[in-house]
């Protein structure tokens, strides 16, 4: 086997412990309404709150691209962007 081979069998992926979602619930407002609601906290979600810096300036991208009133996009054609881009990237969210 090649070094090159070892090296690409031997790398590890990152890994990050995420809270679990009774650990988030405890932590979201009470009685506040989201606009996704899945009946359950999505993986990501959970995984941006471990870099609160990183997931705060995530959220407000997205709220920013998702929810800005002067977007000349309707809500149903930012979401098929979305879809489309996680797509690509093999993402099943």
């Amino acid at each position: 086997m090649s070094a090159n081979n070892a090296s690409k069998k031997t790398a590890r992926e990152a890994w990050v412990a995420i809270p679990s979602e009774a650990e988030v619930r405890a932590h979201l407002p009470q009685g506040r309404v989201y606009p996704y609601d899945f009946g359950f906290l999505p993986a990501m979600g959970r995984l941006l709150r471990t870099h609160p810096r990183i997931g705060r300036a995530f959220q407000t991208l997205m709220n920013e691209i998702m929810w800005t009133p002067e977007s000349c996009l309707s809500r149903g054609e930012r979401e098929m962007i979305a879809a489309v881009a996680a797509a690509a990237q093999d993402c099943h969210y």
